[in-house]
């Protein structure tokens, strides 16, 4: 603990061990620590991890609250039960392999599509009771766990386990080396919008889990809630789910674990959700230099990416749906129209990498200086488009000071002058009647 205080934990599903140690069962679980009413620190904590300390109790500095094996997910019994493995077939879909390095030999699953397509297994251990009865959990579910090829079993066939006892562990993938040449490409990755290659799959919405058949070579994963509002997931052959059929799931929890495309973090659970994660994913890898930058540098360019919405009923506006609209000019046109009484556009919030945003600004200066610069000035061109010079680059390329710092004062001062001038020549203007008499 880096604070002494009291120790919350978020989405609470504990079990407790035969040593009486608490076992972290929830796939979202934060522990906080909090002092006078204000949370000092928290930390999102993995499936598996062991937590020394009860919720709502007092911890030290430098206690140690949790703790968790970083290179394998584990698989643990949620009850008391024997062991009864299913579909586990030796030759076929499991084998005796050894460790090199420490001479140790288990059962590891095998990857069984390979063996014969005539094979339809789903190898799984099931939790019976002493009359050979299939045990429930404490949500009413069997107690079966679905094993995906190289899962290493912790256990025997006939074995008597406990609740937080693990059956069995699958191990990780064997993290790049994070050094800043390895870091920079991810953070491009993340400031161009892309969709990682091992992404992880969000529930859109909360639900049962359900397992269907395999489609194309996928299995078929289907979230279905109480009112009915169904979302359907293919899932790659050999990856390992959170979540066995059954469990309940909530929206945005990580249906499979990996690297989330912003996009649908942006869709499912929002815009400030994103900016979290942004935040998150790029000090990470500059943390790891020791190198320190502040959030809001982070904030500006994550704003920048998202200045853009898309029309999806148009409303009184003159837009069409799909079009993508500055954020700010459609917030003053829907305000505008609803004190007139009529209806506003109803938009989605879109991301944009930076190099599209960049082309994407209202000022065609600013655009042509970027990237593409013969198209956005044939553009500019042909649209008979007129740059007002509001932002900072326009107004550097063309000499002028920046509308900001002391040249902010001089853009004001600017502005008021030409609407004195306005107003004057208005006054000046003589109206028909006036031009009489005169005569």
């Amino acid at each position: 603990a880096p604070s002494e205080g009291i120790l919350k934990v978020s989405n609470q599903n504990l079990i407790e061990d035969s040593k009486k140690e608490l076992i972290v069962m929830g796939r979202n679980t934060e522990i906080i620590i909090e002092k006078n009413g204000t949370n000092v620190a928290m930390y999102k904590i993995p499936y598996g991890s062991k937590l020394f300390t009860k919720p709502d109790h007092p911890v030290k500095k430098g206690q140690k609250i949790c703790e968790w094996d970083p290179y394998t997910l584990p698989v643990i019994s949620e009850t008391d039960g024997i062991v009864n493995f299913v579909d586990l077939i030796d030759g076929a879909s499991i084998t005796d392999a050894t460790d090199e390095a420490t001479g140790i030999s288990s059962k590891v699953v095998l990857d069984w599509r390979g063996q014969s397509k005539n094979l339809d297994l789903k190898p799984r251990i099931t939790l019976r009771d002493s009359k050979g009865k299939v045990v429930k959990k404490a949500d009413d579910n069997e107690a079966r766990y679905y094993l995906v090829p190289e899962t290493i079993l912790s256990v025997e066939d006939g074995d008597k386990v406990n609740a937080g006892d693990v059956l069995a562990r699958l191990p990780k993938a064997t993290s790049k080396t994070k050094d800043i040449t390895g870091g920079l490409p991810r953070v491009a990755e993340l400031f161009e919008a892309r969709k990682p290659k091992e992404g992880a799959i969000i529930a859109e919405n909360d639900g049962k889990i359900e397992f269907g058949k395999e489609v194309r070579g996928k299995l078929k994963i289907t979230i279905k809630s109480k009112t009915g509002i169904e979302s359907s997931y293919l899932i790659p052959k050999g990856k390992q789910v959170n979540f066995n059929p059954g469990e309940e799931i909530k929206k945005g929890e990580y249906l499979l674990d990996g690297s989330p495309a912003p996009h649908d973090i942006l869709r499912i659970l929002g815009v400030e959700a994103l900016a979290n994660y942004f935040i998150d994913e790029v000090q990470e890898v500059y943390r790891l230099q020791g190198v320190i930058i502040n959030d809001k540098h982070i904030e500006v360019i994550v704003r920048q990416m998202l200045r853009k919405v898309e029309i999806k009923t148009s409303g009184d506006t003159p837009f069409l749906v799909g079009e993508l609209v500055d954020k700010i000019d459609l917030d003053e046109l829907n305000k505008k129209l609803v004190s007139e009484g009529k209806t506003p556009a109803k938009v989605d919030p879109v991301l944009l990498g930076i190099t599209k945003a960049s082309l994407q600004t209202k000022s065609f200066i600013s655009a042509a200086s970027f990237q593409e610069t013969t198209r956005v000035l044939t553009e500019a061109a042909i649209k008979g488009k007129i740059d007002v010079l509001h932002g900072l680059k326009e107004n550097v390329i063309v000499g002028r000071l920046i509308p900001a710092g002391t040249g902010d004062s001089t853009f004001k001062y600017s502005k008021i002058a030409r609407e004195r001038d306005m107003e004057l020549q208005n006054s000046k203007v003589k109206t028909p009647e006036q031009l009489e008499v005169t005569k």
